[in-house]
């Protein structure tokens, strides 16, 4: 067993993992799982998968492979020893594997984990299959650790804080991406904050045990679903039953064959590959498509910790880039109407002579505001007249940072050096607030001000009309 310095080391690094992480869902941090996408989650899960189906192949064939989260390492070095395979082994793997498939058909109902976990240990036991090369689960300790509180050393707690800090953010995005995988096949809601809790706890949990830090298993989870867990209840339940049978039935584990949990577990995971998601992103999203192939290209590459994080990093990476130039609209006239949309996909919308009416579809922030004051440079250039009137539909910006606020105070200081007069249609109540405490509402003039396109269009050319 563990000596005392190992102990001493990972229950106090177990309790600082779980304050960090209660203290973050007290806190409401649970918010950064806004960075955790649909590709990312979908990317990764189906990743992790592989891998956790994967390390089943030691047990599935009966052969030793070095543990690894590389799926490339392990079929390498299963490849190697293919032909050291215990064919028994095999069998029992694939026997187990067929009759939970087919049971999950015919009968979803049935217990069939549990027949499969009693039917290979009875097998093994009545047959001698041990004796064979068939390696069973053999003797498990009984009895519950007792409760010890781990020693707080500082200068130890010091040094094992960095780590601590990874493995607090790592679990937890670990954890969150297969809760909100499970949550979306499920049809329920995730409160990320509350997991971030829940995960603290557990952790504090380990630490008083003399447990490692914890975090959210896909196996594990996998394997629940499959046999039918829909609310914490199931988890209370297995509580329970793990505490029963460490108490008086671990004899009974003894000729469990390893190949029977092996097809269990891979049986359980490999359903999560997600294909489906796959093929929708090719339809509506190549962009978010390579995300998610990344997100399971760098899992499967360098291991899930190191997967989930560049994964994240290319998301927001995306995220930036995609804002950064943001989609903007020139708006015309619909014939008949006082409706303004996009010339580009509305044939029969007509620009007004001198008016350069735009939508920006994007907030206003540091990284995006050199895109759109050379767009409106490049879109006044096309115009074959002199432009008279910028007209700003701002609708659609949610927001506006410092920088949004100078670039706007530019705009329309150079615009009326040139004699164009700024209208602003349709703006919404925070941004209005950012202009009116920059001063800019107030050099804009409360009457430029509307709230659709049209009335700016009309005013602009009763005025024109009036001083002519």
């Amino acid at each position: 067993g563990p000596g005392p310095e190992e102990r001493l080391d990972r229950g106090l690094l177990a309790l600082m993992v779980g304050l960090l992480q209660w203290g973050m869902g007290l806190a409401r941090l649970g918010f950064i799982v806004k960075f955790l996408s649909q590709p990312v989650i979908a990317g990764f899960t189906s990743a992790t998968a592989l891998i956790i189906g994967s390390s089943q192949l030691k047990h599935i064939l009966g052969i030793e492979i070095p543990r690894s989260q590389r799926v490339d390492t392990i079929l390498l070095a299963a490849a190697a020893q293919l032909g050291e395979t215990n064919l028994i082994t095999l069998g029992i793997a694939a026997v187990c594997a067929a009759l939970l498939m087919i049971l999950k058909r015919r009968a979803p109902r049935f217990p069939r984990f549990l027949t499969v976990v009693v039917g290979g240990a009875v097998a093994v036991w009545a047959l001698g299959l041990d004796q064979r090369g068939v390696a069973i689960v053999g003797e498990v300790p009984g009895g519950l650790p007792a409760p010890s509180l781990p020693v707080l050393e500082l200068g130890l707690a010091r040094s094992l804080l960095p780590t601590a800090i990874t493995i607090a953010l790592v679990g937890f995005m670990q954890a969150i991406s297969i809760a909100k995988n499970f949550a979306r096949i499920g049809g329920y809601e995730v409160d990320a904050s509350q997991e971030l809790r829940g995960l603290g706890l557990a952790n504090i949990g380990a630490a008083l045990s003399g447990g490692y830090p914890v975090t959210g298993g896909l196996s594990r989870t996998a394997v629940k679903a499959q046999a039918g867990a829909r609310t914490g209840v199931a988890s209370i339940v297995t509580a329970a039953a793990v505490a029963i049978t460490l108490l008086f039935l671990t004899p009974l584990f003894y000729y469990l064959p390893k190949a029977a949990l092996a097809a269990i577990i891979t049986t359980a995971v490999l359903g999560l590959v997600d294909l489906r998601e796959a093929r929708r992103l090719w339809r509506i999203s190549r962009p978010d498509l390579a995300l998610m192939g990344l997100t399971f290209a760098a899992t499967l590459s360098m291991g899930i910790e190191r997967g989930i994080l560049l994964g994240v990093a290319a998301n927001l990476l995306w995220f930036i880039w995609q804002t950064s130039k943001p989609h903007i609209a020139v708006l015309g006239r619909l014939p008949g109407s006082t409706v303004y949309r996009n010339v580009a996909r509305n044939e029969g919308a007509r620009e007004t002579p001198g008016v350069l009416a735009v939508r920006v579809d994007a907030p206003l922030y540091f990284a995006n505001t050199a895109f759109l004051k050379r767009t409106l440079c490049e879109l006044e250039e096309r115009m074959g007249e002199p432009l008279r009137a910028l007209v700003l539909d701002a609708k659609a910006i949610g927001s506006v940072d410092a920088s949004g606020a100078a670039l706007l105070e530019e705009l329309v200081r150079d615009y009326r050096d040139r004699g164009v007069e700024v209208w602003i249609a349709g703006i919404r109540g925070p941004v209005r607030d950012v202009l009116v405490a920059s001063g800019l509402a107030q050099r804009i003039g409360a009457e430029r001000f509307v709230h659709r396109v049209h009335e700016a269009v009309d005013r602009f050319r009763e005025a024109r009309s009036d001083a002519a």
